[in-house]
């Protein structure tokens, strides 16, 4: 009984002094909240033992502390997730282009394929790609012994960074012919065919450009202004294939006698982008040409003639090219006549097609000391061409090496 009174006595005190003081408190927390402001809500805070508002801000630091390690751990991850992305793409990337190479490798053409069907098939034309950053030129002599044309090699590098500019000797020409065009055999037996290093080396400043593009320009050429300055700032280049300039253009018959046409385009610069389907043209004519010679077997004793020259490797045959392209509109998509009047007095660069042409003055600039600052076409100078002419004295050939 008394076990039982003490029990009785011990649940008494625990309601008087625990349980009625905590319902007191939580009645008047719950009245504070529900009628106080932010400020009293905060007074209340402030008042609060010094034990619980330290535990209070301990847990919130802790809280922050942790939000903020988790997001440097996700930006971590996220970052080499992003690194694993990238190296993943370039490996694929890798691999497709290896795996075009081999198919291509494994595609047998027709054995009725044309000399053109032969060279779309290796090579195909993308106008939107950029214009390469080659500069190729031909010689065989070391160039620093001649102090002028070291000077215009010496002023191709300085004013193009960034550009690969490669001087070509015979041997390596040939070479690279035969590396490049192993799959078109009568390239390579036009080539061989050329009776005369001046011709091959004409044949080849269009082989080179079909292949890797860029630029071709003669070794007795100065430029005035670097390559990405030809083009105006008006036109993209992704709407260019191929820039190329005037170099005759005839106001009188006095034309007759001295060159094929009287408005021609020059072959002493060219820029091109690879696989441009004028210059796969080109090609085909010269290599047509060549072989048609050798089948009938035609000594060509003019070969030093200017005339004879333009016709089979030079700018006679580059111009008719190029205006058959500019008149075949599902090659070129210009649907109006194009004849040598829209170039002729040409003041400023005009694009046609997707072929930039630039005036006279451009590649057949005066020096650049007789350039005054007040010259209305100084801007459009772009290289100078010396004219040296220097295959004249290289011929004729040894007639044991020559071809026909």
């Amino acid at each position: 009984m008394a076990a039982v009174k003490q029990k009785s006595l011990n649940l008494k005190k625990i309601f008087t002094f625990i349980i009625l003081p905590l319902c007191v408190l939580v009645f008047i927390l719950i009245r504070l909240i529900g009628n106080s402001s932010p400020t009293d809500l905060q007074t209340v805070l402030q008042n609060l033992p010094k034990e619980i508002t330290d535990s209070i801000s301990s847990a919130s630091n802790s809280k922050n502390q942790y939000n903020e390690d988790m997001m440097n751990k996700f930006k971590e991850l996220s970052e080499q997730l992003m690194e694993q992305n990238i190296r993943q793409q370039a490996l694929l990337e890798a691999q497709r282009h290896q795996l075009e190479s081999k198919i291509n490798d494994l595609k047998q053409l027709p054995e009725t394929a044309t000399l053109r069907e032969k060279l779309t098939w290796v090579y195909g034309y993308e106008l939107t790609k950029k214009f390469p950053a080659y500069i190729w030129q031909t010689w065989n002599e070391d160039i620093e012994k001649n102090e002028e044309l070291n000077m215009f090699h010496q002023n191709w590098i300085n004013k193009n960074p960034g550009f690969v500019l490669e001087v070509i000797n015979d041997d390596i020409m040939s070479l690279l012919v035969y590396h490049y065009y192993n799959s078109v055999p009568e390239v390579i037996e036009a080539f061989d065919s050329l009776p005369t290093a001046m011709l091959k080396a004409d044949f080849f400043r269009f082989l080179i450009l079909y292949v890797k593009g860029g630029v071709f320009a003669d070794i007795d050429t100065n430029p005035l202004q670097p390559v990405p300055n030809w083009i105006p700032e008006n036109v993209s280049p992704k709407e260019i294939g191929i820039l190329i300039g005037i170099e005759v253009d005839f106001k009188t018959p006095e034309w007759k006698g001295k060159y094929n046409r009287r408005l021609q385009f020059g072959t002493s610069i060219i820029q091109a982008k690879p696989k441009h389907p004028v210059i796969r043209e080109i090609i085909a004519k010269i290599t047509e040409t060549t072989l048609l010679k050798k089948q009938y077997k035609v000594d060509d004793l003019s070969i030093k003639d200017d005339l004879s020259i333009m016709n089979w490797t030079g700018i006679g045959t580059f111009t008719d090219v190029v205006m058959a392209y500019f008149n075949d509109y599902i090659q070129s998509g210009v649907d109006a006549k194009i004849t040598w009047r829209d170039f002729h007095d040409l003041t400023l660069p005009k694009l046609v097609g997707d072929i930039l042409v630039a005036p006279i003055v451009s590649f057949n600039s005066p020096p650049v000391e007789s350039i005054s600052n007040n010259d209305e076409y100084k801007a459009l100078y772009f290289v100078q061409h010396k004219g040296m002419k220097t295959w004249k004295t290289a011929m004729p050939e040894d007639s044991n090496n020559k071809a026909f």
